[in-house]
């Protein structure tokens, strides 16, 4: 995490600010990098073409297309955007693992693991209340 926590970021607020911006669960999870129930949110089974963006600036993060379910209870995509998604070390509750934070604000939007489908073979394992969606 120690990337996003000290990078400077295009879209920047205070704390305060980000807690008016934000309701308390989309709080927990982009800023204090908390994760929503497996199988809660209702992005999980939206399937139209459209826009998933990062619910904390607006950014343009996935298209519908690379969205695929993977039984694991949150949104997964194979593809970002170009430029939308950066990624770092997690080292917290013992694991290692990588985070994927959006690259204008650095909200925290979830991990990527390296089990996911073509073309990438990646899954961006994205928490749902960290997205909003935009349909074509």
């Amino acid at each position: 995490m120690a990337v996003a926590a000290t990078k400077s970021y295009p879209v920047t607020h205070t704390d305060e600010e980000w807690r008016r911006i934000l309701t308390a669960e989309q709080y927990d999870v982009l800023r204090g990098h908390g994760t929503e129930r497996p199988g809660s949110c209702a992005l999980l089974a939206e399937k139209r073409p459209g826009v998933f963006s990062c619910v904390g600036c607006g950014h343009p993060l996935f298209r519908g297309g690379a969205k695929f379910e993977s039984g694991t209870g949150w949104p997964s995509f194979n593809t970002p955007l170009p430029g939308s998604v950066e990624t770092s070390e997690d080292r917290s509750y013992g694991m290692l693992r990588t985070e994927a934070h959006c690259s204008q604000c650095g909200g925290h939007l979830g991990h990527v693991f390296p089990d996911g489908p073509p073309p990438t073979g990646l899954r961006y394992c994205m928490n749902g209340v960290a997205l909003a969606f935009t349909p074509d």
